[in-house]
């Protein structure tokens, strides 16, 4: 479809968020003469969702911006079994206990980008999921599903194809993602579920179980999976997950991540993370040469600015000016902190730099520190059996590593 009518859509299309569509002129119609409600599952296997999951969020945001009702579905009751789509094994089982401490956290991000006072909502599938008869759901629910076509779908295909083990729990997964979508359809008129485009045959599985037990037409939509321009998957860098909460990971690295943004990259993630003005982010995504650079500043900025506040984003942008621009050790810094007896009596710097998260191994250092990216106190090293000691503090009890030009960190004896 070249032009969609409804809002929602339109603002989706152009800010490149559409993979997928199961009926894009009954969807547009949809959404152009009605308030639609729509979700998106997010599982509780960590405490704090990573940026990969942003373009999901971002998506429910839009969805209230233009006059809907996002739903954001906690996914209480599918995380005590794990989504096996595309995973070369199964997912590690998560006690109830477990999946309620990482839903404490999940929960955190959401009302930064969603107004819980207004049309949106946030509700937990195992609030229906766990009282579930086992032999009734086989018998009303599970008499719909063909095996053949399960195993037909690529997220179970390609496992079987590898000879690796999916189990009975696992393949259960789809069908309970699908009964959701009846669930929520029921419960509160949802007629949409979206979310990456892996989660294709899902979701259309709830679009046709829906239509066997009898609700109104219901719709799929679909994100592109990303990849940055260099092929690497979004919400990973170098040191691990990039964490959407604050605890997990600090609002500085949260705004380094995206000022290391690559040039290809710059007015891609600006539409979809960000909500600023297309004519601007035109503007912003024209800028060559070194200009390019004050784009990535916007672009960290303002979407460290969603998931933490306004304080928090410029702050980050500040303590980043004066590490990279004045030279300046800046209290703001990721700090590390390490016991004072173990640093009085000496650290090696090899060990220490891995203990910091900047390398897997002292081999990776040592590779750093032959290309001259290791320094401690803004000065290099090169002496790969170097001890860190009191002698090393500067002012304010602190010494500072920094790996290249852009990752640093203070050392603190506590």
């Amino acid at each position: 479809m070249s032009a969609f009518k409804s809002d929602f859509l339109r603002i989706l299309s152009e800010r490149g968020f559409i993979h997928q569509i199961s009926d894009e002129a009954g969807l547009d119609k949809l959404f152009a003469t009605e308030s639609v409600t729509g979700y998106i599952g997010f599982d509780a296997t960590a405490p704090s969702l990573h940026a990969g999951s942003l373009i999901q969020i971002m998506m429910l945001h839009w969805m209230q911006e233009t006059g809907h009702r996002p739903i954001a579905l906690m996914g209480g009751g599918t995380s005590m079994i794990g989504d096996p789509s595309f995973k070369d094994e199964a997912r590690k089982l998560l006690t109830p206990e477990g999946i309620e401490d990482n839903l404490v956290g999940i929960r955190k991000v959401f009302s930064r980008l969603l107004d819980f006072d207004g049309q949106a909502r946030m509700v937990n599938n195992a609030d229906w999921l766990l009282g579930l008869n086992y032999v009734e759901f086989l018998r009303d629910v599970g008499r719909h599903f063909s095996v053949n076509r399960m195993l037909s779908f690529d997220s179970v295909k390609l496992r079987l194809d590898r000879e690796q083990s999916l189990s009975f729990l696992e393949f259960n997964y789809m069908i309970l993602q699908a009964y959701d979508f009846v669930e929520l359809n029921k419960r509160l008129d949802c007629r949409l579920q979206m979310g990456g485009s892996d989660q294709w045959g899902n979701i259309v599985n709830g679009i046709d179980l829906g239509h066997r037990m009898g609700t109104p037409q219901l719709y799929a939509m679909t994100s592109p999976l990303l990849t940055t321009a260099s092929g690497a998957k979004m919400g990973k860098s170098a040191n691990g997950a990039v964490w959407l909460n604050a605890d997990m990971l600090s609002p500085y690295d949260f705004w380094q991540y995206w000022r290391n943004t690559e040039d290809a990259d710059v007015g891609r993630f600006l539409k979809l993370y960000t909500t600023l003005p297309m004519d601007e982010i035109a503007r912003l995504e024209a800028l060559g040469g070194s200009e390019i650079n004050e784009a990535k500043k916007v672009l960290a900025t303002a979407i460290t600015t969603l998931l933490h506040g306004r304080e928090a984003a410029e702050g980050a942008a500040e303590t980043a000016r004066q590490t990279f621009e004045e030279g300046a050790l800046s209290a703001s810094l990721p700090t590390h902190e390490v016991a004072a007896a173990e640093f009085e009596a000496g650290i090696g710097l090899l060990s220490l730099f891995v203990a910091a998260g900047f390398a897997a191994s002292n081999g990776e250092v040592r590779r750093h520190m032959k290309g001259g990216a290791v320094r401690l106190n803004d000065v290099v090293v090169e002496d790969e059996k170097r001890v860190i000691g009191p002698a090393d503090l500067l002012e304010g009890g602190v010494a500072k590593l920094s790996l290249g030009k852009k990752k640093h960190v203070l050392v603190r004896p506590v």
